[in-house]
This record gives structure tokens, C-alpha cells and sequence, in this order.
């Protein structure tokens, strides 16, 4: 059997804080974890259909008032939630925007569906900021080369954990009369995030990263303006969505996302202490100077650091650029990724003060033991 060395380490890992299981989910992970499991109960050949266990309730009522949206849907990943919009919205030689800090995974999909793509460019070091302005002239610039069919905004940005100006970003879209997706694979299940509230047409989370279950798994949620065109039906299979390719979510993703869903619907409320948790590891960062880049004052828990004390330490030190790894190790925390002193990010999302002060003791160590 294999086994998770770092399961009972202090996590900072962006990729994992908002997705360790609560203990409901993991009851559920054991319950429901054989393949197919749910596909017992379908007898539509719908899964948001199925109402025991309470998928139809789930998706059609639960998720929309959580997403704040009208329509909702569970995917196979906040990737495949990306995919169905902009395959479902592509056409001939036409274009998409995205921020120029977009996750990989939002360019490869725009690439699937064929889409011409422009980048929106991000200010410079140290803040590498996506501003309206540059959206604006972004999709001004684009529109003369052909039709812009879509716009996709990351909020916030899986590097640095920027927060850019939705709301007037979702304005600007709206002018151009573009729709606006938020990639909210970082927001959905961490903080408030309302797709009415933004004014955007379209939001994808991830319930692997950030709402507590067992991936991969996601969440797609939209006006109503668009059921009919990204959730056509098949013309020989009149009950399967096209874009999702009939079923999505089929067994312990969905049963663990459900699960700890009333857990994720009240930490959503405790947002602005784990704002506060951020902000003062940061701080403690910088007084070893190690500085925080993006956002300041930071409102995020994904924070990236530039480290040039530990790459200068690196240079010197047994191991070479994994000392920091093996450092981090040896006091059971786990998260950044070996080889990285220079540049890396992490999290804090989750943890107590105790365990923030632990992980902000043990760099001011690792910085002492190599002066």
C-alpha cells in the first residue's frame, strides 16, 4: 500500500489547503468510493436528476444560491467547466481574451476549442497586476482582428493570489458586449464570490482546491441566458448535455463534494480572519527579507515570495537549491516544492496562529542556522 509520508505535516501547498477533506467527506469517501457508485441510483440517465442521494437538490438549488448564479452544473475539474463554455461559445477564426496571468490549464482549453487567444498584460515586478485599463484596450485591440466570443478573468490568479477588479473588469466586458468567465479555482469554497454580484456571465471553481472533496472535481455556474447554448441537449441522446459529454462527476467526487458542502457554505463567513492570518505571515516574511509580490495590503491566502536570502543560502549549502525542501522537511512541513529558494509560493488557508507561528519560526531558523 502506499503511503502519504507528509499526511500529518503543517500543508502550505496552494493545491491542497482548501482541499483536505472534512471528516463528513471522508466517511462519504469510504461509503461511496467504488467506481460508479452513484450510477446505481440513476435511473434517468441524468446525474443532476438523481435524487437519492440528493444530487437534484445539490445542483439545481444548493449551488446556484452558493454561486450566486441561475444555472449549475458539476464537471469533471474547473479545466473541464472552462472547456464546455468556450467550445460551446467558439466559432469560425474567432478570438478569446484572457488575463495575462491565466492558469495554463485556461490557454490549453481555449487551444482545444480552437480559439484564437490574446492575452491581457500584467503590470511589472513586484506587483504583476491585470488592470481594467489594459482588459479594455485589450479586447479593443482584439476586436479588430475578428469577433471576440468570449473573455476569462482569474480571480485571483493561481501565482501570486491577486484579487484584479472583477466588478469592473465584468463592466468593461458587458460595454463590448463580450461575456465575461471567472476562473474562481482559488475563490469558489474559500471566500465570498457571487457570479450576480461580479455582473459576469459565467463562473468555474474547483472542488479539489477549494471546497473540500476529492478530485478532481468542479463546478460551473451561469445566467440563464446561456443554458440553452453551453447545455445543448444531443439530438440521438435527448437527455445528455453535449458539453459535458452526458455525466460528469460519477462517484466519490460529487459524494465528497456534497458532503462537506455545509462545512465549505460556513468558512466561506470566516474569509477575512484567514485575510488576517495572510497578512501577518507576510509581514513576518518580510522581516527576514523575504518579500511578498502581488497584491499589498495582500487578500489572499496564496502568496508568492521572492527569497533572495535563501537563494544566496542555496549557493553555499549541502543539497544545493533542495536544502530549503529538506529543511522544511525535517520540521514536518510540506508544501513548496523541492529545488525552489528563489521564487515560490504557498498558503496559509486553514491554519491556526500556532501552526503561522510555527512555519514563520522555522524560515527565521533556516535563515539563522545558514548567516
Amino acid at each position: 500500500m502506499f503511503k502519504r509520508e507528509t499526511k500529518d505535516f503543517i500543508n502550505i501547498d496552494p493545491l491542497q489547503t482548501g482541499g483536505k477533506l472534512t471528516e463528513e467527506a471522508r466517511q462519504a469517501l469510504l461509503e461511496w468510493g467504488d467506481g460508479y457508485s452513484i450510477c446505481d441510483f440513476c435511473t434517468t440517465g441524468r446525474l443532476d436528476e438523481i435524487k437519492k442521494p440528493p444530487i437534484h437538490d445539490f445542483i439545481h438549488k444548493q449551488l446556484p444560491e452558493f454561486l450566486g448564479c441561475d444555472v449549475a452544473r458539476v464537471t469533471n475539474g474547473a479545466r473541464e467547466a472552462k472547456f464546455a463554455v468556450m467550445h460551446a461559445l467558439a466559432k469560425k477564426d474567432a478570438w478569446v481574451v484572457l488575463d495575462g496571468n491565466c492558469h495554463y490549464s485556461s490557454y490549453v482549453a481555449a487551444e482545444r476549442a480552437g480559439l484564437n487567444i490574446a492575452l491581457v498584460p500584467k503590470t511589472d515586478y513586484p506587483d504583476y497586476t491585470i488592470t481594467p485599463e489594459n482588459f479594455a484596450r485589450t479586447i479593443e485591440e482584439t476586436r479588430r482582428k475578428g469577433e471576440v466570443v468570449l473573455s476569462l478573468i482569474t480571480y485571483p490568479d493561481g501565482n501570486y493570489g491577486n484579487l484584479p477588479d472583477v466588478k469592473k473588469i465584468a463592466i468593461i466586458c458587458s460595454e463590448y458586449d463580450v461575456p465575461l468567465l471567472v476562473n474562481g479555482a482559488y475563490a469558489v469554497g474559500r471566500m465570498p464570490v457571487s457570479l450576480k454580484e461580479i455582473g459576469a456571465d459565467f463562473i468555474v471553481g474547483s472542488g479539489h482546491k477549494s471546497m473540500a472533496a476529492s478530485g478532481p472535481v468542479g463546478v460551473l455556474g451561469m445566467k440563464e441566458e446561456w443554458e440553452d447554448i453551453v447545455l445543448r441537449r444531443s439530438e440521438k441522446y435527448k437527455n445528455k448535455e453535449v458539453e459535458l459529454l452526458g455525466c460528469t462527476a460519477r462517484g466519490a467526487t460529487i459524494i465528497t463534494l456534497m458532503a462537506s458542502f455545509p462545512h465549505v457554505k460556513e468558512r466561506v463567513k470566516r474569509w477575512e480572519k484567514e485575510v488576517e492570518k495572510a497578512r501577518k505571515f507576510a509581514a513576518g516574511m518580510e522581516e527576514l527579507e523575504i518579500k511578498q509580490l502581488g497584491d499589498k495590503p495582500h487578500n489572499h491566502d496564496l502568496m508568492f515570495f521572492h527569497a533572495e536570502v535563501l537563494y544566496e543560502i542555496s549557493k553555499r549549502a549541502k543539497g544545493g537549491r533542495f536544502f530549503l525542501y529538506r529543511e522544511l522537511k525535517s520540521r514536518k512541513i510540506h508544501g513548496i516544492k523541492p529545488g525552489l529558494t528563489r521564487y515560490f509560493k504557498l498558503s496559509t488557508y486553514g491554519l491556526s496562529n500556532s501552526e503561522i507561528d510555527y512555519v514563520l519560526n522555522a524560515f527565521r531558523e533556516i535563515v539563522e542556522k545558514y548567516s
